[in-house]
């Protein structure tokens, strides 16, 4: 996948910027202004004959956003399989999930490097094997909610907000509310309702729909970020209602997805949600991973990417030659794509070896975008491991508490919503 050098195009308008700055410092704004707006006009039309092109046929035969379709291009054949200890894999899989974020949230997006100026300044050994002592402006809200420091070890009171977080719960509404039948449209209904804001493809579509657009329209009106991660870290409530059935749980997240994303987009998260319900029944990540992989487009960019991972992943032994690779194989591509995050995490859960701690240190570790994929290899390892294989240090400050910044749940418990989770799986058997 080759990327046209847009750093290059940011780095000129930000130098027209300043100069247009200094020169009405130098009293020209009238003409500045001109030309700053015949610029607009000029970037605009560029943008519009950029969407007006044609996606290549052949790739888009192969990456189609049908669910009929997919299914004819996915190997499938996946079973549904009872899970041994449900209500002790469901607890490891929620707070394995929570950890992994919080671990994740004060570092988001940092530089391998700026994470261990962080853990040297910290005292502590790094890849972070316990949440971090310090966060870079303690004092900023997250979310609108709550401010850094309570993402740190000392800080932490409860599972504190973050949409990796919040987008879990959703899932566990909509599935509450409208049962394992609901539309595309119940989700945008309940978008509506109590989700008061998003980030990137889904700021973009909750803007749509409250416009009118409809539903199965909302995701694909001028939303450049529609195969970026933000789906599939919704993947995971939909994986936990139908734990053990990696068929059901991709079709669930298909129709969550559709809302906002397209093609690899939503293979991300109908990835990530078969992947996860088959952690539930496997001793081995990456035995969930392969297993995810079969309900996804055989040929689509996205499982070519996980094989690739799958492929060169024993070679590497280091997480900093890990996300190198990373870097070297997706050069151009947003820090907060599928593609390259679901990559990482593949490498995660092999450096990680089955451990709980070593899985979400070296993950997050990684960088990018790694409360996304701190969450998800928590969510995955701790299906796995349950409860009882993650240590205490990473849960005991939860006190049962979860918030989420949607409209009427800004608090919950968490083991009710365990309980809920546990609730629905049962009711996927019948």
């Amino acid at each position: 996948m080759k990327y046209a050098d847009s750093g290059k195009l940011r780095s000129l308008i930000n130098e027209m910027g300043d100069y247009a700055a200094l020169l009405c410092e130098y009293g020209r704004y009238d003409s500045v202004s001109e030309i700053a707006a015949r610029l607009g006009n000029d970037i605009s039309n560029v943008i519009s004959e950029i969407k007006s092109l044609e996606p290549d046929p052949e790739l888009m035969a192969k990456e189609p956003d049908d669910y009929n379709e997919i299914k004819k291009l996915c190997i499938g054949g996946n079973k549904p399989k009872a899970v041994p200890d449900i209500r002790e894999r469901m607890a490891g899989a929620v707070l394995g999930r929570f950890a992994g974020c919080t671990l994740g949230v004060p570092v988001e997006g940092y530089s391998i490097e700026s994470m261990k100026k962080l853990a040297e300044h910290d005292g502590t050994g790094f890849p972070p094997r316990a949440y971090w002592k310090t966060a870079d402006r303690s004092w900023v809200l997250h979310y609108e909610t709550d401010k850094r420091i309570s993402y740190t070890r000392d800080g932490i009171n409860g599972v504190a907000v973050d949409d990796d977080i919040t987008y879990t719960i959703l899932g566990l509404l909509i599935l509450e509310k409208y049962g394992f039948d609901f539309t595309t449209e119940n989700v945008g209904e309940l978008w509506k309702e109590i989700l008061p804001y998003a980030c990137t493809a889904e700021h973009i579509t909750l803007n749509n729909l409250k416009k009118g657009v409809p539903a199965m329209k909302a995701g694909e009106l001028d939303n450049p970020y529609c195969q970026w991660i933000g789906a599939d870290i919704r993947a995971d409530g939909f994986g936990y209602a139908a734990a053990g059935d990696p068929e059901l749980a991709a079709s669930l997240a298909y129709r969550d997805a559709y809302l906002s994303h397209r093609r690899n987009g939503i293979y991300g998260e109908m990835f990530f949600a078969a992947a996860i319900a088959a952690a539930f029944t496997v001793s081995d990540p990456i035995e969930a991973v392969r297993i995810g992989l079969r309900e996804i487009p055989a040929e689509c960019t996205l499982q070519k990417d996980i094989e690739w991972a799958l492929d060169i992943g024993p070679s590497l032994n280091d997480f900093e030659k890990a996300r190198a690779v990373i870097d070297e194989r997706f050069a151009g591509m947003p820090g907060a794509h599928t593609n390259n995050n679901a990559c990482l995490n593949v490498f995660g859960f092999m450096l990680g070896k089955g451990d709980f701690t070593e899985t979400i240190a070296y993950t997050v570790a990684m960088g990018l975008d790694n409360d996304c994929t701190g969450a998800t290899a928590g969510s995955i390892i701790g299906a796995i491991v349950g409860k009882k294989g993650i240590a205490p240090h990473w849960t005991e400050r939860f006190n049962d508490k979860v918030k989420t910044y949607l409209t009427g749940y800004p608090e919950m418990s968490i083991n009710d919503v365990i309980d809920r989770f546990v609730c629905l799986y049962e009711k996927s058997k019948n």
